[in-house]
């Protein structure tokens, strides 16, 4: 069974956050959302999650017990521990015999040492680690994560992607929003949301071959509306195809993006 959404539109008063979004969630595959502000990531994250937002269009989803979502802000109760938090999370899905997945989530996630801590006193990434935990203990058949590692560190950022690795390959259909593209080019499929809209939808790298022209490594833009910062550098996109004057350059998936955010915003034709 795969869940998802199907011409997807989403509105908040005169406004349209989703404009006909359609994605597939597979089980066993890391779906990533990406996308900059406003582009409507945690509003369909919202809806995939069950949160019941008023939408038109169809939502294929487990039921509401089976649903896993870590939010981008919060997840745990802060002036609760984090048995205590395991606690409340198993005491609302009505779980029976949780304590020994309770245990096996918390050591994966590096959190069994803390076990009496209160969750507010916890890091920034070990409270990201324990929400992550605590949407994983029902046994979900759908991980939703709005930008769980965003404004983590590094290394927190890796042991967040070896637990959703390891839930996907339990079987569960996992999405989620990043900001991160590197983490994004990981996923086994990627969806780019812009204004609401759906640029793009495949595997990172059909996504990487999609796109039109050329995109080259240059010391100095050529054109600085069709140029952005990579270090030190400069990445220069040819809509044409001509790029005679750069060096040769593979394009990873953040240039992707990027192109088709120009292209969105009109910057050639």
């Amino acid at each position: 069974m795969t869940w998802g959404a199907t011409d997807l539109t989403v509105r908040y008063g005169d406004r349209v956050a989703l404009d006909g979004v359609t994605v597939t969630a597979r089980p066993g595959t890391v779906h990533a959302v990406i996308g900059g502000d406003g582009a409507g990531k945690s509003t369909l994250l919202r809806v995939l999650a069950g949160l019941g937002l008023a939408h038109d269009g169809s939502v294929r989803l487990p039921p509401q017990e089976r649903i896993g979502y870590v939010p981008s802000h919060g997840g745990v109760v802060g002036d609760l521990t984090v048995d205590e938090n395991v606690a409340f999370v198993a005491a609302a899905y009505r779980l029976r015999g949780w304590q020994g997945r309770a245990t096996t989530l918390l050591e994966r996630a590096g959190l069994a040492e803390f076990r009496n801590r209160l969750a507010g006193n916890l890091s920034g990434g070990q409270r990201r680690k324990l929400a992550g935990s605590l949407a994983l203990l029902p046994e979900p058949h759908l991980l939703v994560l709005d930008e769980v590692t965003t404004g983590v560190d590094p290394v927190s950022r890796m042991e967040l992607w070896r637990i959703i690795a390891g839930a996907a390959a339990n079987g569960t259909a996992v999405i989620a929003a990043t900001t991160y593209l590197d983490e994004a080019e990981r996923a086994g499929w990627v969806d780019l949301l812009h204004g609401g809209r759906q640029l793009a939808s495949g595997t990172p790298q059909e996504i990487v071959d999609g796109i039109p022209g050329t995109v080259t490594d240059e010391a100095a833009p050529q054109d600085r509306a069709t140029a952005w910062r990579h270090g030190r550098r400069w990445h220069q996109w040819h809509p044409d195809g001509d790029a005679s004057a750069g060096g040769p350059y593979r394009p990873s998936l953040e240039d992707a993006a990027i192109v088709r955010e120009l292209l969105a915003n009109g910057s050639a034709a």
